[in-house]
């Protein structure tokens, strides 16, 4: 499936003339795979993680935001694929148009995938989520350490939901996710106020 095939729902739901959010376009690897943590205030204030995989952002929406405590079940409901550009998009969104509201970057760098098998052989990324089990490790500006994402429901979008935890044990800085309306952008240092004020989003 091609970058356009996969980037179809988000497309469908976006206005790209009144909306500065990126299209998308073709782009080159890295040698590690991106990740991205957007806050997003919208009618409801929520995290954002995507995960690069091939030419797209996996994305998944958290209530709360990812927990620096393995004790923490944070649940993630999976959204519709991201273009890669959209690693840097923070502005303001149009209200009217789809996911109106502030967006900030609160964190972004490389992840390295770390799903195996019960047998411990490497298990490529991708399969790994469609068998609902990925384990990462994050290397952030804000967030480091190992992650797992574990599907519990069933395979239909509208049932479909994941949890998101941290692994004890398993190194890396024990930060999780801040008050969102202090948060500041891992990009330009501002909180969600002063890119809303600084856009001039209405």
């Amino acid at each position: 499936m091609g970058e356009g095939d996969r980037l179809r729902d988000y497309h469908a739901r976006r206005d790209f003339g009144r909306t500065a959010e990126p299209r998308g376009r073709a782009a080159g690897r890295e040698a590690e795979p991106r990740f991205v943590v957007q806050i997003h205030d919208a009618r409801r204030m929520h995290f954002y993680v995507r995960l690069q995989v091939g030419d797209v952002l996996k994305s998944w929406s958290f209530p709360k935001g990812p927990s620096a405590d393995p004790r923490d079940k944070r649940l993630a409901v999976p959204t519709e694929d991201h273009p890669l550009e959209y690693e840097e998009f923070e502005g303001v969104i149009p209200h009217g148009e789809y996911g109106g509201g502030t967006v900030i970057v609160w964190d972004l760098g490389t992840y390295e995938p770390l799903s195996h098998d019960r047998r411990g052989r490497p298990v490529d990324f991708a399969e790994s989520l469609r068998r609902g089990h990925a384990t990462f490790r994050l290397h952030g500006r804000k967030l480091s350490g190992v992650y797992a994402l574990t599907r519990f429901r069933g395979d239909g979008d509208a049932e479909q939901a994941w949890l998101l935890v941290r692994k004890a044990r398993a190194g890396g800085r024990g930060r999780g996710a801040p008050d969102p309306r202090r948060a500041r952008s891992a990009m330009s240092g501002r909180t969600l106020a002063q890119v809303a004020a600084d856009d001039g989003g209405s």
